[in-house]
Parts: C-alpha cells; sequence; structure tokens
C-alpha cells in the first residue's frame, strides 16, 4: 500500500494510487444531458439514459499513465501495419468465410481495442471491428469535471483539437470517398437486429442526429428491413447510399441478412464496419499469432513491431482436443473465448470453470488467452466503499487511434448492470516523477477511504 509519504516515482504509479483512492464525482450530469439532449426532439433520448439504463454512465474518472495511452497508440499503428502484410492476409483468410474473401476501399469504422492494465502496462485483450460506444463516450469525456487533483481528460477533444465526433462524421465520409469517390452520400442506415431493443439504442440516435445535422439522411433498421430492388440497396422506397454496420453476423451468414450479403457481395452500398474487416483484424485466433515472435518475424513483421506485440499481447494459444488434460490442470491461468465470439458471450475464466462447461469448450472453436485482471477503480456508492475492475477501449480508424474511454464492472465480464459502473471517461496522467502522495494534499485524500 502506498504510505502518504511515499514517492510515486511515474505516471503509472501515480494513476494507481488515483484509482485506488480518489473518489471524486467527475461527471457533470446537468452537462451531459445536455450533450446528449441538446435538441427538443432528443427527449426519447432523455427517457433511455434515465431509469432505463441506470449503469451506462460512471459518474468517475478513469486515471491511466500517459506512457501507457502511448503505447495503446503504438500498438494500433503496429496492428495496422501488421494486417496489411500480405503473408497475414493470406493466413487471416485461408479459413475465412466466403464473404471475407471479398475486398473493399472501406477500411472500417469504429476498430475497437481492449486493454487490460498490469504492471509492465497495457495488455491487448481482443480487437472488435464494430465497437459501440464512441459517439456516448465523446459526449461523456465532454461533461468531464477536474477533480481535486487537477487531473482530467481531454473533453472528447482530439490532439489536434478536433471534437472527437466530428472525426466520427468525417470518418463516414472518409469511407465513402474511398469507395465512391466524389458521388453524393445522402442516405445512412444504421443496421443492427432488433435496433428498438438493443442497449445501445440511444447511440444509434445520436448517429441518426450526427448525420443528419451535417444533410445526410439517416435510418435506424432491422437488417430484414433491407432490400435489393433495381440493383440498389433501399429501406422502404429509399436508396441507401451507405450501411453503417452494427449487425453481429460478421460474415453475412444468417437469412435475416440476405440483403446485406448481397450488397456486400455486389457492391451495391458501401459496407461498413465489413466482413473482410473483421476475418483480417478480429478473428480471436488471432491473438495466438499476435503472440507468436516466430511467426511475425516469419512473416516481415518489423523488428520493433515484433517486440511491442511481446510486450502488449498476452501468450495465447488455439484449444486443442489433444491438450485438454494439461488445459485442464492449469486453466486457472486462462481465460477461453470463442474464436468467433463478441461481446465477452460464452466467455470464461479458467478458475471459474466447471467440467461440463469446460467440455464444451474443448469440443468448440476456442482460445485460451493467459489472464490478466482488470485493475481495480475504488468508488463510492450509496456511501459504500467498493472496488471495480476497469476495461481500456482505444476506437481506432486506420490505425490511429481516435478516443480513449473506459468501463468499470464487476463479474466475469464486463457489463452494464453494475452499479456505479458503466463507461468511463479517462484522464491521462502525466509524467510526475518527483511527485509524492503527501504532495497532492491532504484533501485530496478521500476520509471515507
Amino acid at each position: 500500500m502506498v504510505t502518504p509519504q511515499a514517492r510515486l516515482t511515474s505516471s503509472a504509479s501515480l494513476a494507481s494510487w488515483l484509482n485506488q483512492r480518489c473518489a471524486c464525482v467527475t461527471l457533470d450530469r446537468g452537462q451531459l444531458l445536455h450533450e446528449l439532449c441538446g435538441d427538443p426532439q432528443d427527449g426519447a433520448l432523455l427517457a433511455m439514459i434515465g431509469d432505463a439504463r441506470p449503469n451506462l454512465f460512471s459518474d468517475t474518472t478513469v486515471f491511466v499513465a500517459a506512457r501507457d495511452l502511448a503505447v495503446m497508440r503504438d500498438f494500433v499503428a503496429a496492428h495496422e501495419r501488421i494486417v496489411a502484410l500480405p503473408d497475414w492476409q493470406a493466413r487471416a483468410l485461408a479459413n475465412a468465410p466466403n464473404a471475407a474473401t471479398i475486398s473493399s476501399r472501406a477500411r472500417s469504422v469504429f476498430m475497437g481495442y481492449d486493454f487490460h492494465l498490469d504492471d509492465d502496462g497495457p495488455r491487448l485483450i481482443e480487437v472488435n471491428t464494430n465497437a459501440g460506444g464512441g459517439l456516448l463516450n465523446a459526449a461523456l469525456a465532454r461533461a468531464q469535471l477536474a477533480c481535486c487533483n487537477a487531473v482530467r481528460g481531454n473533453g472528447g477533444f482530439l490532439g489536434s483539437g478536433t471534437d472527437a465526433a466530428t472525426a466520427f462524421l468525417t470518418m463516414f465520409r472518409e469511407e465513402w470517398r474511398r469507395a465512391r469517390g466524389d458521388a453524393p452520400l445522402t442516405h445512412i442506415a444504421i443496421v443492427d437486429e432488433s435496433p428498438a431493443s438493443q442497449y445501445l439504442l440511444p447511440e444509434f440516435l445520436l448517429f441518426q442526429r450526427l448525420f443528419e445535422r451535417s444533410g445526410i439522411r439517416a435510418s435506424i433498421c432491422d437488417p430484414t428491413e433491407l432490400r435489393v430492388r433495381e440493383g440498389k440497396l433501399c429501406v422502404g422506397d429509399a436508396v441507401v447510399d451507405l450501411v453503417y454496420n452494427r449487425s453481429t453476423d460478421f460474415a453475412f451468414d444468417q437469412a435475416a441478412s440476405s440483403a446485406l450479403r448481397d450488397a456486400w457481395v455486389s457492391d451495391l452500398a458501401v459496407i461498413t464496419p465489413h466482413p473482410r474487416a473483421h476475418a483480417l483484424y478480429a478473428d480471436k485466433r488471432h491473438l495466438a499469432l499476435l503472440s507468436d515472435a516466430d511467426f511475425l518475424e516469419s512473416i516481415g513483421v518489423a523488428p520493433a513491431d515484433v517486440a511491442l506485440c511481446a510486450r502488449v499481447v498476452p501468450h495465447t494459444r488455439l484449444v486443442a482436443r489433444e491438450e485438454a488434460d494439461a488445459l485442464w490442470q492449469t486453466r486457472r491461468e486462462w481465460f477461453f473465448k470463442p474464436a468467433s465470439g463478441f461481446g465477452s458471450k460464452a466467455a470464461y475464466r479458467g478458475d471459474k470453470l466447471t467440467r461440463r462447461v469446460f467440455d464444451e469448450i474443448i469440443a468448440g472453436d476456442y482460445v485460451a488467452q493467459r489472464i490478466v485482471s482488470p485493475s481495480p477503480r475504488i468508488r463510492q456508492v450509496d456511501g459504500a466503499r467498493v472496488e471495480l475492475k476497469s476495461d481500456l477501449r482505444a476506437y481506432a480508424y486506420g490505425g490511429e487511434v481516435q478516443l480513449f474511454a473506459a468501463r468499470l464492472y464487476r463479474g466475469q465480464t464486463t457489463n452494464f448492470r453494475t452499479p456505479g459502473g458503466g463507461f468511463a471517461a479517462v484522464a491521462a496522467v502525466p509524467e510526475k516523477p518527483q511527485a509524492t502522495v503527501d504532495q497532492l494534499g491532504e484533501a485530496n485524500v478521500p476520509t471515507a477511504l
């Protein structure tokens, strides 16, 4: 435990101390409501983020060392370089669904890189191609107050001073430009299964408003509402130019995705994210490749990027039936994930496994990743001191991080059911090699802790 006179020799140790001691409420909920519901027609949004979703947003900040954020940025850029290599693509697409063999000029919006922090810095947990929450977290970041430690996030602004929401809109326009050049972008469809029942429906409405404010019509629909008519993708009677794809049918294999699949195969609309990106970036089996230095060297990955992967990616292995006994004996060391899974579905910590579930894992298509425990964040909830877990997410496009956010939760995996949990803003802690706890000020140490 850090004593009041202990010297904090790095931004990482200071960030850890703050996460375990600072109980400041940094969220200005009035400002958040203004950010989310700035127009009179946004009354529906106000209702959705209140009693219906009480744990969507946490009212605290997660502190992260600036150098750890820099490592995450470096890894995202390195991963983009690795995926661009011909031998990586050949390996990744060898067993991919047929839909992934179709190329696209669109890069895919909202790549999501999820990390845990340990004593050695950020460790990659998974990569996603349709990471949700970006626009919600942009609004959340703009509604933060500085805590008593005078450390706060960037308020939803990038290093260039550009608001993250503006950068997101520019990203969609860039996807369209890459695929269609100077043709006008007039209609975007935001597509997900049963969107009205999705927990992140408020974000769909925010995107609809963002697009329409810039003169682009936007529809929110289920994939079954899409139709191909006279060589065009349509929803109702309206032609769709671009699909913002939030569906988790990544290869468009399900019957409900038939119109999406036809549009993808025949290039009837720009679809982003798309099946090829998922196959190249997000298949969980790739974690085993990224943690295999010999493989990375064999396909021509630069030595610096190989070293960065060794630093950031926990050892991951494919689950094989012939190794079942050894995996069972060492199960407490591993986190088991389905290769094509998403959102922590059917993912298990080894120390929580029953033999029945383990046998199902062995029979399925799983990877085992060395466990890296999420870092703790102390909260005051209903007057009591509680310890939550924290994950970090980097939203990225084209190898560049657009926004960092955190998720606070209790349980095996992230969720929005934890009182005091939900999305949380990230505050970068600069290097303060001479800082001591007492220099932070007695008022900064919550007496209840």
